[in-house]
């Protein structure tokens, strides 16, 4: 549907294979013709149509799968999804002139509702006469019904019908599953100082369940409209007559299920790829990218290059028994004002490539993890996800961090190691993902740190600090020597300040290069302890060496131990041995070898098969948990049986 020049070709099969025993495709083919050759605007137009199109591709499924067997005779509902590569529009785009056409936004799901059936089809009745009327078909979307005014069925002896006679019959009404999903524009692509706006998505049938709050999705639907709801307050709060407002009916989505949100639709040209290679290569890659991180902020090199690690991350541990390690690295820059924390966590904020900019004294726990919330339209309760989730694969950059209420920093305790939110409130019991790093800068109690004091500057509980890998104590240290470099340092980037952006120091790297290598790098090597790995990431190697582990050791000693924080910190990560990556990658192989799409059949079938050819049961129930995950099987009636999807 990307070109509205190409039509589609009106043979089904080959010509040397057109005989009497071939599928009979004419009726089928002459039905749809029309539908077929729309063009892009022409389908938008006439999207109705989509369902004739689904009732056409259940009957071409009804005569391929013939005969079917016992048990097996009807044919399920078959729904189409569309997908395209082009027309993109962002959503503070989309106008007037968009509605009833096919539109393709990308964004984060911030709230989701429950699901809900709606009609298809309805049943009436007549109070009078009892006549009934079925199938009467219902709009698609959000759109409302309209039932009969008039009875027209006469009986003689008897007064016609009175107006407005009929009334639904809910049981004979075909209904479908619907959810209503809440889309807001991405952080990154968000102008400075603006308001991220919103878009109501209505999704149905097998797209419901499909996305939770904090996924990152791309959505290709029909811009509709919708009749406001009148307003119960009064007549001050009366709604203006011919008023509509938007929403997008769903009609294919693509949901990033990884975690790493915008680095998944990044572009790399193979040019862009080989200079990457290059850089990779060159002994001081580590050095170079340290040095281009903040080149404006004077020294602070041991501080740049955690700033580094913690951009490039290291990966995420599957244990044995299921559980997972983070591998994203936690740092906390803790000292006196005016030494620059503030500006490198705004440089991190831009060179991330999902990042959230949050300051400790607004935010709160609600907003940093997720809240609970009643929509104004359905009275039903929403969820909706906070900074820590819509920085899922990415950075939460946390000033002023030491301004925060203990009640709110204990809140993201869950979200700093075990990186999910779990939320039980109002009726919604849930589990979300917050797979991001946390860069948090904090002053003393005292305002400025006083040797004297010792731990009485840090005013944190154990539990918080043991979350951070890395803990840098930032003191300006009363030299004159050191404050004259540091004076000629600042006049330095002023005088420079208005020379291009391609005029960069030699040795460093640009925030847009570096923005795209950090992209790449994160994209490349998930197969490989975190500070080791983030090193290892730099330079393109899947294995850490002893020279990025004693780098690692040294960037500890210099932060966190120094810190005179020694023990407080998490113990040694797990690792799944070899030999269990590769049995479970035989039974995944197995599995979907001998389970086919679209068909489904009993877990305690599946397992005790696998048992009989001695693979033990943990690897099986591990592997059918990561296929679940993945979004290639689903649990269906009463979790008794496996549906697989893709």
């Amino acid at each position: 549907f990307d070109d509205p020049g190409i039509f589609f070709s009106d043979n089904f099969s080959s010509e040397d294979q057109q005989d009497q025993s071939q599928i009979n495709f004419q009726t089928i083919k002459k039905k749809f013709r029309e539908f077929l050759h729309f063009g892009l605007i022409d389908l938008a137009v006439s999207i109705y149509k989509l369902g004739d199109f689904e009732e056409a591709a259940k009957e071409v499924a009804d005569e391929v799968t013939a005969p079917r067997p016992l048990g097996e005779e009807k044919v399920e509902d078959i729904q189409i999804m569309l997908s395209s590569a082009s027309h993109h529009v962002d959503i503070r785009n989309l106008q007037s002139d968009e509605v009833s056409r096919l539109v393709k936004v990308a964004g984060i799901v911030i709230a989701a509702s429950g699901v809900k059936a709606k009609a298809l089809t309805l049943t009436v009745q007549c109070r009078s006469c009892q006549t009934s009327i079925s199938n009467l078909p219902v709009k698609p979307g959000l759109e409302g019904y309209q039932l009969p005014r008039k009875c027209n069925t006469e009986q003689a002896g008897r007064p016609k019908c009175p107006l407005d006679p009929f009334f639904i019959v809910p049981d004979k009404c075909q209904c479908i599953d619907y959810q209503v999903l809440k889309l807001q524009e991405v952080p990154e692509n968000l102008p400075q100082g603006e308001m991220p706006r919103h878009l109501q998505l209505y999704v149905d049938r097998s797209l419901c369940e499909r996305v939770v709050p904090g996924n990152r999705v791309t959505v290709l639907g029909i811009y509709s409209i919708k009749k406001i709801g009148k307003s119960t307050r009064g007549p001050r709060d009366r709604v203006a007559v011919g008023i509509r407002a938007p929403y997008l009916r769903v009609v294919g989505i693509q949901a990033d299920l990884e975690g790493r949100g915008y680095t998944s639709g990044v572009t790399i040209s193979s040019a862009e790829e080989e200079e990457f290679r290059l850089i990779a290569q060159s002994d001081n890659v580590y050095e170079r990218i340290a040095r281009s991180i903040a080149p404006s902020i004077y020294g602070s090199e041991d501080i740049k290059k955690s700033v580094a690690c913690l951009l490039f991350g290291g990966s995420r541990k599957r244990l044995p028994d299921g559980l997972t390690r983070r591998g994203d690295i936690n740092v906390l820059l803790l000292g006196d004002p005016g030494t620059a924390k503030s500006q490198l966590l705004k440089f991190v904020e831009r060179v991330a490539p999902i990042a959230v900019y949050t300051s400790g004294k607004g935010s709160s726990a609600a907003g940093l993890t997720a809240s609970v919330t009643r929509d104004p339209v359905s009275r039903n309760f929403v969820m909706e996800g906070g900074a820590m989730v819509l920085a899922d694969g990415g950075v939460v950059c946390i000033d002023e961090f030491d301004k925060m209420r203990e009640d709110d920093r204990v809140a993201i305790h869950e979200a700093m190691e075990q990186q999910t939110i779990s939320i039980a409130k109002a009726g919604i019991t849930t589990t979300l993902n917050s797979r991001c790093s946390v860069m948090a800068a904090a002053n003393s109690v005292f305002g400025r740190w006083d040797d004297m004091k010792g731990e009485e500057n840090i005013d944190f509980m154990p539990t918080i600090l043991s979350r951070f890998d890395m803990i840098f104590i930032v003191k300006d240290e009363h030299d004159e020597a050191r404050d004259m470099t540091l004076a000629k340092h600042v006049m330095n980037v002023h005088l420079n300040a208005l020379k291009t952006a391609e005029e960069t120091p030699e040795g460093e790297l640009s925030l847009k290069f570096l923005k795209k290598y950090i992209t790449y790098c994160r994209r490349q090597l998930e197969a490989i302890v975190r500070i080791a790995e983030s090193m290892a990431k730099m330079r393109l190697e899947p294995f850490a060496s002893e020279r990025d582990v004693d780098e690692a050791l040294r960037l500890f000693q210099v932060s966190t131990l120094d810190a005179a924080m020694s023990g407080s910190l998490t113990g040694a990560e797990g690792f799944t041995t070899e030999e269990d990556q590769e049995m479970i990658s035989r039974i995944e192989k197995q599995l979907k070898r001998r389970f086919a799409i679209g068909s489904q059949v009993s877990e305690h079938a599946i397992i005790q098969d696998f048992l009989k050819q001695k693979y033990p049961e943990r690897a099986v129930y591990k592997v059918l948990h990561f296929m679940i995950r993945r979004g290639e099987l689903q649990h269906r009636l009463q979790r008794k049986m496996l549906y697989r999807i893709k």
